[in-house]
């Protein structure tokens, strides 16, 4: 059994959550790592991981969830961004490239606000929150500090990312991505895919800290 199995087996086994989650929130770790898992998206014959996060604030997990779940702002999630670049691609809408505009800090917000269509963006986002809410669900682990937080999301991201084994579905809305590492690893990311993947060791330590 390959470690990418060996990985989804012990991510499919952990507790699911799914949304809403508001109710089961305090069952979610102030701090640790997300694994997403997505409607339609299998590996042989268990549920395909289609994305692995964590947060660098100190308990900022549930936030960062929120941020991706809930949250109707594409600015604070890379996640929703990627999305709607998505849904943007696959509709042939000339709006993607004011999509890619940032209005955050003060000086993007004078320089970016005035050319963008914010109803518009109002009903993409709603789009993105529709999405997720009713695709997606996620398994969390608890990891304390930032460090090792880091350190087991970047050798998971890249452990699937390097695998030939896995391939989204024809159907995946991932494959309208206009981000070339979002569609050739179908994971939904494009930072941390080929850096030094799980070794045997490192992988028993890791169900070690999951289980």
């Amino acid at each position: 059994m390959t470690l990418t199995y060996k990985l989804h087996t012990l991510f499919n086994e952990k507790y699911r959550f799914s949304f809403p989650f508001k109710d089961k929130i305090t069952e979610i770790p102030r701090n640790g790592i997300y694994v997403i898992f997505e409607k339609g998206e299998t590996f042989n014959d268990i549920d395909r991981i289609v994305r692995v996060g964590t947060h660098t604030g100190e308990n900022q997990l549930r936030s960062r969830l929120n941020q991706h779940f809930v949250k109707k702002n594409k600015n604070r999630s890379i996640f929703r961004k990627n999305i709607g670049r998505c849904f943007l691609n696959k509709d042939k809408n000339k709006y993607l490239d004011l999509w890619e505009l940032d209005i955050t800090s003060r000086a993007d917000k004078e320089k970016n606000l005035k050319l963008l269509d914010l109803n518009f963006e109002k009903q993409l986002e709603k789009r993105i929150s529709d999405y997720i809410q009713s695709n997606l669900s996620f398994c969390v682990f608890q990891i304390e500090t930032k460090e090792q937080r880091l350190f087991w999301e970047s050798k998971i991201i890249s452990t699937l990312a390097k695998s030939n084994e896995l391939q989204p579905s024809k159907n995946w809305l991932g494959n309208f991505s206009t981000k070339e590492k979002i569609r050739q690893s179908g994971l939904w990311q494009v930072n941390e895919l080929y850096n030094e993947e799980l070794t045997k060791t490192e992988f028993e330590q890791l169900k070690r800290l999951i289980i």
